[in-house]
């Protein structure tokens, strides 16, 4: 038995370097290709209920995309609604989704005039289409189609940053849909939490004494108007400040870590990565001046669960104002996760313990007896 054994360890061992031995070719450049084919192999579903799509969605005239997966076709839906606008998450999903997988069928979607969506459909017919209204109808759209085609009568929806806005808006509007709401990053009262933003990265800068932060941001105060209005510059000049001094992601001085691990998706084509910064080109001036109308604050009666993960240091929408309006909510269940060392970027920052709050706290409301009248 010792000898069998041996010989097949050998046998193992050995024959990667006997097949390198055979090939006297040199060995060829490592790729971002051959990156992006690693991370598919080792991403691959498996089992035998599992499910690995990539489709684009025809909604109200266009062709949007979705990527779905997940270990169980029987496990409840998670749609991830990512933030910007147009900042999607799937080609960097693949740095914190995996163990999600095993529990949920996770949907990522880029959403009109973002990533492959942006490049699926004629950018000059999309512009004017970008509105609030017309986002809110996108998302509502989603949700039926994913509850048609994987016949299921209720989804989870997770929102981020901008996400969040849709999210919350949706849980508003159609409770029916969902075993609960899932807000990251969560947009409260828009003007309030810039507010609060701009004073926290002002006395960073400050705090450091870098004389050049402080005065590019006392060169765009006022930064929110007195109508709560915000101009896309001064937004650019304050994000940028504020991703230097930890305000998107805590301890880190900048966003490449992340951003950057989108060239190595197996969802993504070099095409697909320069659409991200086309569709953010294209969507942020058609939003931004009406970020400042975003209030959920007197919004506090929902019908279906409601979580919140925040991240404690989050100056990009300001934990702050979340907290202070999470004990005002009212909702069959209700939950407000701290998560103290992260800031906007919660689910990349604190990965293990998202998903055991998911795992925990989020996925046991798909066995929940609805509440009685």
């Amino acid at each position: 038995m010792r000898i069998r054994s041996l010989v097949w360890y050998l046998t193992v061992l050995l024959a990667p370097i006997s097949a390198h031995a055979a090939d006297n070719a040199p060995a060829k450049p490592f790729t971002r290709d051959a990156a992006r084919k690693i991370i598919e192999n080792v991403q691959k579903i498996v089992t035998p209920n599992g499910i690995d799509t990539r489709v684009a969605v025809p909604i109200d005239g266009t062709m949007q995309w979705i990527a779905v997966r997940g270990r169980d076709s029987h496990n409840p839906i998670l749609l991830f609604i990512h933030g910007g606008p147009a900042a999607p998450e799937m080609p960097t999903s693949w740095t914190f989704q995996n163990g999600w997988e095993d529990f949920f069928t996770v949907v990522q979607w880029d959403q009109r005039g973002a990533g492959k969506t942006y490049n699926a459909n004629d950018p000059s017919k999309i512009g004017p289409t970008l509105t609030v209204p017309q986002m809110q109808q996108d998302t509502d759209a989603m949700v039926r189609y994913l509850r048609a085609t994987y016949h299921k009568d209720k989804i989870f929806v997770l929102g981020h940053s901008w996400g969040s806005f849709l999210g919350l808006s949706l849980a508003q509007r159609h409770p029916e849909w969902l075993y609960a709401y899932v807000g990251i990053g969560q947009m409260i009262d828009t003007a309030q939490a810039e507010r609060l933003d701009y004073d926290a990265v002002l006395e960073a800068a400050e705090g450091a004494r870098n004389a050049q932060a402080v005065k590019a941001l006392k060169g765009i105060a006022p930064f929110v108007g007195a109508d709560g209005s915000l101009s896309l510059d001064k937004v650019n000049t304050e994000r940028k400040w504020s991703v230097i001094f930890g305000g998107l992601s805590y301890r880190r001085s900048g966003y490449g870590y992340y951003y950057n691990a989108a060239q190595l998706s197996p969802d993504y084509t070099d095409a697909d990565l320069d659409a991200i910064d086309k569709g953010s080109a294209l969507s942020l001036p058609h939003f931004v001046q009406g970020f400042g109308a975003v209030n959920f604050t007197n919004v506090t009666d929902f019908r279906c669960p409601i979580v919140i993960f925040a991240g404690r240091h989050d100056e990009t929408t300001s934990s702050t104002v979340v907290a202070q309006w999470f004990p005002h909510v009212h909702a069959p269940y209700k939950k407000l996760v701290w998560f103290e060392n992260s800031a906007h970027m919660v689910q990349i920052e604190e990965p293990g313990r998202v998903l055991m709050h998911l795992v925990d706290d989020v996925l046991p409301l798909a066995a929940a007896k609805p509440a009685g009248p």
